[in-house]
């Protein structure tokens, strides 16, 4: 009986620590879910139906344009005030190109965080051995709040040092829309809270160029794997093309401070892989315990005819 009961216990041993990751598995998923789709309390889901998104993020994506070359005489304004062209960042280095907005009251600074976060820990150096791109969309934005906007990520990278690998850059309409084009970033113009079209409704996403100015990789929503990104780079450093990812997009749509909502933050984000992962761990879990009862009842069936007799 005691060997029984030892051998129960061993069994029991191993598998919950399995069953308590599994959980914890479970519980970040819903954590996603919630985070992603449902509220917490200053969010909500623009007005759609169905599987349809509202009409005016149809045209707002990001289709990807692998080894398509950027135009290198798109001409910008960097954060110092000079005239330059995207041209002026290529040929020695790779970089890393985001399309964003300096005034976004979500999603970019979102962006522009788990860039800079990633990069915290990509023993790489900007300046030295990639270039950081960051291209405003709204034209009517200034080369003073790009410094300001550069001054903010510099400092939370923790490198001052690098201030030369940072570009964050405003310019016009043309230019833009030439590199947007390129990379396949879709956005739309929305009203602001005066009714002027003064936002924008857009993706998120980042792309890794190679050093001649091809888009080598796509890496989309607003937290990026500091070994991908490295990896990335290394290739990209080496004009390889990287391999399409899963088209799972975070979109940031007008936001509203007097009502401290979100009229559209994120559309199905991990949703339906998060169910599928949820509905595979709940079978994995419920077969598991199922044993474990069917084991314990089969101890005390032995135990009993054994005192028995």
């Amino acid at each position: 009986m005691k060997l029984a009961e030892t051998n129960r216990m061993k069994q029991r041993g191993w598998r919950m620590p399995l069953l308590a990751g599994l959980a914890f598995s479970v519980c970040l998923h819903s954590g996603l879910l919630g985070a992603q789709v449902s509220s917490y309390g200053d969010k909500e889901t623009g007005q759609n139906t169905g599987d349809q998104l509202p009409t005016v993020l149809q045209k707002v994506g990001v289709e990807q344009h692998l080894n398509q070359q950027l135009p290198m005489n798109a001409a910008f304004i960097d954060d110092t005030g000079k005239q330059v062209t995207l041209g002026n960042y290529f040929g020695k280095h790779p970089a890393i190109v985001s399309m964003v907005y300096y005034n976004c009251p979500m999603l970019c600074s979102e962006e522009l965080d788990g860039l800079t976060g990633a990069l915290e820990m990509v023993k790489l150096i900007p300046g030295k051995d990639f270039e950081v791109v960051i291209i405003s969309i709204d034209p009517t934005e200034t080369p003073a709040l790009a410094a300001k906007k550069k001054e903010f990520y510099l400092k939370r990278y923790g490198h001052p040092e690098t201030a030369a690998g940072w570009h964050f850059l405003t310019g016009q309409t043309p230019a833009i829309d030439a590199v947007s084009s390129a990379i396949g970033f879709g956005y739309v113009k929305v009203p602001g809270l005066d009714g002027r079209l003064s936002q924008f409704a857009h993706a998120s996403s980042i792309e890794l160029v190679t050093t001649s100015g091809k888009v080598a990789q796509y890496y989309l929503g607003v937290e990026y794997s500091p070994k991908d990104v490295l990896l990335g780079l290394i290739d990209a450093s080496g004009n390889k093309i990287g391999s399409p990812v899963a088209n799972i997009l975070t979109y940031c749509y007008h936001y509203d401070p007097t009502t401290n909502k979100h009229s559209l933050i994120v559309a199905r984000v991990v949703q339906f892989g998060g169910m599928v992962t949820m509905a595979g761990l709940g079978g994995f879990i419920f077969l598991m315990f199922r044993r474990d009862l069917k084991l314990g009842r089969d101890h005390d069936l032995t135990r009993d005819t054994t005192d028995k007799g």
